[in-house]
């Protein structure tokens, strides 16, 4: 899954690179463990869709939504360091590069996903938007990502290893874990462009959609490509719930395409101006 390089999306690395957390001290290494997974690289998926639908709407206010757009990748960022502690995954590749508890330890490895997950609301705060914006934008991105979200899903996630979940169950788990902060992330756009709560419910609910596929998309991955391919580990999710391990491949395959489909439908509700781009976006990432 390739993101197709574009003047957006190359502004918003820029602003990303200048902008992430600087903390200098005389802790020998903190500070580059600090931006070190953001300097590796990654998809910036999240923050795309975001500043997509900000781009569509009311594009003098992007430059303004970078802010709201490093604060979603940084959020995303925590979660995936640890995703990959030892007490999760364990994981040793990601991005292509060694995880942090791997390059340093495991304490450091926590403590900078914790730096993250508070510095992504600092952001946000920082952003030269008006203050009901920003207060919006806190409270969407904290819903998602915090306790009735992403950590449920995580928590769904740990507790139910080794023991098979049915469809629905599944479904579940990776609505709150996955799905629900990439629905975050395109409501948020359509709170910055003071959208109607309808419109903001409809890419919220697109949202969950597309994460759901996104989530299938990267089992498949899983399940069919090597370490070296993927930039982090394959094919160690034999003990988890996943949609190969409930369907096999080809299950996952004609899910994924159900997906799909249905997300094709919905685009019918959408102005012509996001449509086009939503619907450019599934193209490029998921087929």
């Amino acid at each position: 899954m390739q993101i197709k390089s574009s003047a957006l999306l190359k502004n918003f690395e820029n602003f990303l690179q200048k902008n992430l957390p600087s903390a200098e001290s005389f802790h020998p290494t903190y500070q580059q463990a600090l931006t070190e997974m953001f300097q590796a690289g990654g998809k910036r998926f999240r923050p795309m869709i975001l500043l997509e639908v900000v781009d569509s709407y009311e594009p003098l206010l992007v430059p303004a939504a970078f802010y709201v757009g490093a604060g979603v990748e940084m959020l995303h960022t925590y979660s995936l360091i640890h995703d990959d502690l030892p007490t999760f995954d364990d994981a040793n590749l990601r991005r292509g590069h060694p995880t942090l508890h791997v390059t340093y330890d495991e304490v450091t490895a926590t403590l900078i996903g914790d730096a993250l997950n508070s510095h992504s609301f600092y952001m946000i705060a920082n952003a030269p938007l008006d203050s009901d914006c920003k207060i919006a934008l806190i409270k969407e991105l904290s819903l998602n990502g915090g306790a009735a979200g992403m950590v449920l899903g995580q928590a769904i996630d740990c507790f139910f290893e080794n023991k098979k979940l049915n469809l629905e169950e599944l479904s579940f788990l990776h609505i709150h874990k996955t799905a629900k902060l990439i629905a975050a992330s395109l409501k948020m756009g359509a709170i910055i462009v003071d959208l109607d709560k309808y419109k903001q419910d409809l890419f919220y609910d697109i949202g969950l959609k597309i994460g759901l596929l996104f989530q299938i998309q990267d089992d498949i991955i899983d399940a069919t490509m090597s370490s070296q391919d993927a930039g982090k580990p394959t094919a160690n999710d034999t003990a988890k719930n996943s949609f190969t391990n409930l369907l096999g491949v080809k299950g996952a395959i004609k899910e994924k395409e159900k997906m799909i489909t249905q997300i094709r439908e919905q685009l019918s509700l959408f102005d012509e101006k996001i449509k086009i781009k939503l619907q450019n976006m599934i193209d490029d990432y998921f087929e």
